[in-house]
């Protein structure tokens, strides 16, 4: 098995925005191995949601290539994309994107419903997961029943169901307060320290330090790409 999990070569993407062509991502090189923590920052506009568009295979990049877990992903079919997303990567957002209708434990096990396992099979899976968060006594309630801190923690089990082969987080905190948000960057070191690959996309610098490796970017180039040697410790 290849220790990259993800491959990106020569990545660009441009828009055509009225008569302008904007380019969002300018040839960036990028090499993740499988287990590692890295988080990507970068201000506004400077191509970090675009490149994690591609990374979460949300999108196609106009030229170079993008190797995810050994499947050459950027000359994919949109069908087939939906099929990478599911099986290989699992996302946590800022805005949670829970459905308000279902229960905890449903929301966790809606992305099986697509892969095609058998009701108690699911439910198999989503009662462990959900215990993994540490929230198997919240599991039949509503979103609205449930803290900003918890309903994140729900789309962490809903991220981890399919065993995908990175975690994808977007700005996971940003609806946090600072104590929840200590409450959920641990949780992910909890999943890191399991084995998991997470990348981590978040313009907060007190965020990025419980990553291991840091990529910064600006102007859609890469601007530094370093080891963390100040990674944020858990009081205990």
């Amino acid at each position: 098995m290849d220790e990259n999990v993800i491959e990106i070569s020569e990545i660009t993407k441009h828009y055509q925005v009225g008569t302008q062509v904007v380019k969002a991502l300018q040839g960036v090189d990028m090499f993740i191995k499988r287990g590692e923590y890295v988080a990507i920052m970068g201000p506004s506009g400077s191509g970090k949601s675009t490149l994690m568009n591609i990374i979460g295979a949300l999108d196609t990049p106009t030229g170079g290539s993008y190797v995810l877990n050994g499947t050459d992903v950027s000359r994919l079919s949109d069908d087939k994309l939906a099929e990478i997303r599911n099986k290989e990567i699992g996302f946590v957002f800022q805005t949670f994107n829970l459905l308000p209708r279902y229960s905890a434990l449903e929301n966790v096990m809606l992305p099986l419903i697509y892969a095609g396992l058998s009701k108690q099979e699911r439910l198999k899976k989503g009662e462990e997961v959900v215990k993994r968060v540490g929230l198997e006594n919240r599991a039949s309630h509503k979103p609205n029943e449930l803290s900003g801190g918890q309903r994140q923690r729900v789309a962490v089990a809903r991220a981890l169901i399919n065993n995908p082969s990175i975690i994808l987080a977007d700005e996971p905190t940003g609806n946090l307060d600072s104590k929840t948000s200590v409450d959920i960057m641990r949780l992910f070191g909890d999943i890191h320290s399991q084995g998991n690959t997470i990348i981590l996309v978040t313009h907060e610098e007190d965020i990025a330090q419980y990553a291991h490796r840091i990529i910064r970017l600006r102007d859609g180039v890469i601007e530094s790409d370093t080891v963390n040697h100040d990674i944020m410790v858990f009081e205990e």
